[in-house]
């Protein structure tokens, strides 16, 4: 997708799955503008119409009464999702279930007064690894791969200045996929299965008592991830790696494990930099596409 931002107001926006955050890009793309940052929760259980006003006031705040015609909007939308027509096909995921088959772009358009060619969507892995590239300047011949570490498993790579979704969390592991045994739902499922007791989210962990529990989960988990991406880097024949989500920012702990699988020891391995800003800057670089939308590879766009 290009990277490239026109005159005009660009807006990025990243939807979780019980959050929206939103903010005003630079026109260099690479920054968001300071002071322009709004985070606001949204019931995913809702009807379809509270989460669009839900969303639609996040982002109109952002639009400083401007003439509507020049604000461009980018939507770093989770899948499944056909982000070219806008469609929402989340089902099944516990989340915005009352979205499916609707037309979100025409929805928020009518809710905010913006064309509707002027709104934009790209899967959330995919605007973060290009938030990512963009912000750290890597060059085009970089061959670069990403992954967002949280609930779900997210992919995407970067090379020649395109940045794209590959959905690999349904990639075979073990007896299952990807997703299974990389994800905070893994952490949760492993912790019940040695101790009989919950885990609520993995910074519980970090802080866990039982060291010896402690080091077992990470070193699962990281030996799964090692895996995971010395086959991903493999495949896109990629020279550095980033790692974003929730789960990354404990990257410390299970580093060790993961490089111990790579079989490119001279492979860079990143942390995210701009974390949830990544995902903003991302999809605020995608309005431009409006004009050459209708070319692109209908699996680029609308992959999980």
């Amino acid at each position: 997708m290009s990277s490239s931002l026109s005159d005009g107001i660009s807006i990025g926006v990243d939807i979780g799955g019980s959050h929206i955050t939103a903010a005003q890009v630079s026109q260099e793309g690479s920054t968001i503008i300071p002071g322009t940052k709004v985070r606001l929760k949204v019931d995913p259980h809702a009807e379809a119409e509270s989460v669009i006003n839900r969303w639609a006031e996040a982002i109109s705040v952002l639009c400083n009464g401007n003439n509507n015609s020049a604000i461009k909007v980018g939507i770093a939308m989770p899948g499944p999702f056909d982000y070219t027509r806008g469609i929402s096909l989340i089902k099944g995921m516990n989340k915005y279930e009352a979205l499916y088959g609707l037309d979100v772009r025409t929805l928020l358009s009518d809710a905010l007064g913006i064309k509707p060619e002027n709104i934009l969507f790209r899967n959330d892995a995919e605007a973060f690894l290009h938030g990512e590239v963009m912000h750290c300047k890597l060059p085009p011949t970089a061959r670069v791969i990403g992954v967002t570490l949280g609930t779900g498993l997210g992919s995407a790579r970067s090379a020649e200045g395109v940045t794209s979704d590959v959905f690999r969390a349904i990639n075979p592991m073990h007896d299952g996929i990807a997703e299974d045994y990389i994800s905070t739902r893994w952490f949760q499922k492993r912790c019940f299965e040695l101790t009989s007791k919950e885990l609520s989210n993995v910074e519980a962990l970090l802080n866990h008592d039982d060291v010896i529990l402690k080091d077992t989960l990470f070193n699962e988990f990281g030996d799964n991830l090692g895996r995971f991406l010395n086959a991903f880097a493999t495949d896109e024949q990629a020279d550095t790696i980033i790692i974003g989500g929730n789960i990354a920012k404990s990257m410390h702990v299970f580093i060790n494990y993961v490089t111990e699988q790579l079989n490119n020891k001279n492979i860079t391995l990143k942390q995210s930099v701009l974390w949830e800003d990544a995902a903003l800057i991302g999809a605020a670089c995608s309005w431009p596409l409006v004009d050459t939308a209708k070319g692109l590879d209908d699996e680029l766009v609308t992959s999980y």
